[in-house]
């Protein structure tokens, strides 16, 4: 496997794979800090494709709060050896001043109206102008024929979808299903940064989407205000399991729009999506009403 650390090169790279023939390109844009939740959508690029490229880059722009970003765990040689051992072709590790060169101007951005201004756009202003940003320069860098990201980040997944439709980008992009601890718990970096007490507490969250969905599952009339009960019953149960909740709203999955009223939620293919503080880690994960 081999480190590229800027631009020249990734594109030397990219003419020795054109020499010897560069076959299927995929590419797991990463911020690093690799747990077996990356790994999983890695070992799903290196099935699909010939050649598998990682990106790993925390990318300032997504981040709404300084000291979130100074907390990101940084682990490159740890990092290094785990995509190593699942067959990685080659690790992109750019800094920041190559992928925003210091020109005294504010750096482009890419904007996805609506999408990036709901649920976890609402609450982290400029979040996911940072994550189409970042994630449009990746697939210009490293021109992927495939894409691949987790589940866990589904609104980010629905986001960048949008995007390579809206901006006719030339590399599919697919998702992958969360993995988790065997508690429940979504594999994440920031689980790292939970104590004992609220490590135990964390599943918690699973157990909770996991009852909104199946209140979704087998609802059989709907109106928006029995909606509405349903998303303020469960953020309750949050805060008494000692979560302090951002949102929990149950979404059409498609398109992250409101439900339909006049289709039973139980006909209809739904996301319920949540995101906590625990002890000042903040938390998101995402549970299907639809599993086929």
């Amino acid at each position: 496997m081999r480190i590229l650390r800027d631009r020249p090169q990734l594109v030397a790279m990219h003419r020795e794979w054109s020499r010897k023939g560069r076959g299927t390109v995929a590419l797991v844009p990463t911020m690093g800090n690799l747990h077996e939740g990356h790994m999983t959508v890695i070992r799903h690029a290196r099935a699909r494709a010939q050649r598998v490229v990682v990106s790993i880059f925390v990318n300032p722009l997504q981040f709404d709060r300084a000291e979130d970003l100074e907390r990101y765990p940084r682990t490159l040689d740890e990092d290094a050896r785990l995509a190593t051992n699942v067959g990685v072709d080659a690790l992109f590790c750019p800094s920041e001043e190559d992928m925003y060169p210091a020109d005294g101007l504010p750096p482009v951005q890419v904007v996805v109206p609506v999408l990036s201004e709901i649920l976890e756009g609402a609450y982290r202003q400029g979040h996911f102008e940072g994550v189409a940003t970042v994630v449009t320069k990746l697939f210009n860098l490293v021109r992927p024929d495939l894409a691949l990201f987790g589940e866990k980040d589904y609104q980010q997944f629905k986001l960048i979808e949008r995007m390579v439709q809206g901006l006719d980008i030339p590399t599919r992009v697919e998702a992958v299903p969360t993995v988790r601890e065997p508690d429940g718990l979504a594999f994440s970096s920031r689980n790292s940064q939970l104590s004992e007490e609220a490590r135990a507490v964390a599943p918690e969250l699973k157990r909770v989407l996991d009852e909104v969905a199946t209140v979704c599952r087998t609802a059989t009339k709907v109106d928006a205000d029995r909606i509405a009960e349903v998303e303020a019953r469960a953020s309750e149960r949050l805060r008494e399991a000692g979560f302090e909740p951002e949102y929990l709203s149950i979404r059409r999955a498609e398109d992250l729009m409101a439900p339909a009223t006049d289709v039973p939620l139980a006909e209809q293919d739904l996301v319920v999506l949540a995101a906590v503080w625990l002890e000042g880690v903040r938390l998101i994960d995402n549970v299907r009403t639809r599993t086929d």
